[in-house]
């Protein structure tokens, strides 16, 4: 049974939502609370396991614990590319060629697994798993990419996030006008919202000598999560009212 959500514009507002929020948590833990990077990272990536387990086992799709994996890797993603590029002195060219290589060889064995990367048709553990794999490093080589346009290529936040703003509209234009598989530009914007979460998160915190807002990462937290969970209870109430009994033959 496909426990994944059906790719509508709401889930990719929830995505961006959900990437930028975790950009925000994951500055907020290692920096604002002054964890580190590595402690940070291993506890984000606790949570994203153990929030990972709970999707497995479940039996059918669950908003809420969908989103909750999505949001634990794309903060332990966040703290993870922190640790290489940072802490490791890997910079983020270098940490963004080492992610992406991990990147693409998780997609090859997916391929050569059997299994279909085209996310309506995941059924099976195996499959859900390689899934799941591939959005964690997604996450993670989406924050690195974020820190290069902003930091290294002299976009700054702002730039940044336009040019990867751009870039997904030119994916969204291929998808329609274009006869490139679907599959691959799902995974190409996929890997692109975490960029653009990336940079516009830190748009909204960084104080305004670095090209930012300055609006903190606490109160950019605390707004981006109040967003996201109200999106997540309109989705898990769209999904329980269509799944009550007598729905279907009233609808």
């Amino acid at each position: 049974m496909n426990k994944l959500p059906q790719i509508t514009l709401a889930f990719w507002v929830m995505k961006i939502c959900a990437t930028t929020l975790g950009e925000t948590a994951g500055d907020l833990l290692s920096m604002t609370l002054n964890v580190g990077y590595a402690v940070s990272s291993m506890i984000l990536i606790s949570v994203f396991v153990l929030t990972l387990l709970t999707q497995l086992f479940s039996k059918t799709y669950n908003p809420v614990l969908y989103w909750l994996v999505i949001l634990s890797t794309s903060t332990a993603g966040t703290t993870m590319s922190d640790f290489m590029d940072r802490t490791l002195g890997l910079g983020y060219a270098t940490g963004s060629l080492i992610l992406v290589s991990i990147l693409v060889a998780i997609f090859a064995l997916w391929k050569w697994s059997g299994e279909s990367l085209n996310v309506s048709q995941v059924q099976t553990p195996r499959g859900e798993m390689f899934y799941w794999m591939a959005i964690l490093f997604s996450n993670t080589l989406g924050t690195a990419l974020g820190d290069y346009l902003a930091d290294d290529s002299g976009l700054g936040f702002a730039g940044g996030a336009l040019f990867i703003g751009a870039t997904i509209a030119v994916v969204v234009l291929a998808r329609y006008f274009t006869k490139i598989s679907s599959v691959v530009l799902f995974w190409v914007a996929f890997v692109l919202t975490r960029p653009f979460g990336a940079t516009l998160g830190d748009f909204l915190t960084k104080p305004p000598e670095k090209g930012g807002l300055d609006f903190g990462t606490i109160g950019s937290s605390l707004v981006l999560a109040g967003i996201l969970v109200a999106m997540i209870a309109g989705a898990a109430y769209l999904k329980n009212k269509q799944t009550r009994p007598g729905v279907a033959e009233l609808s």
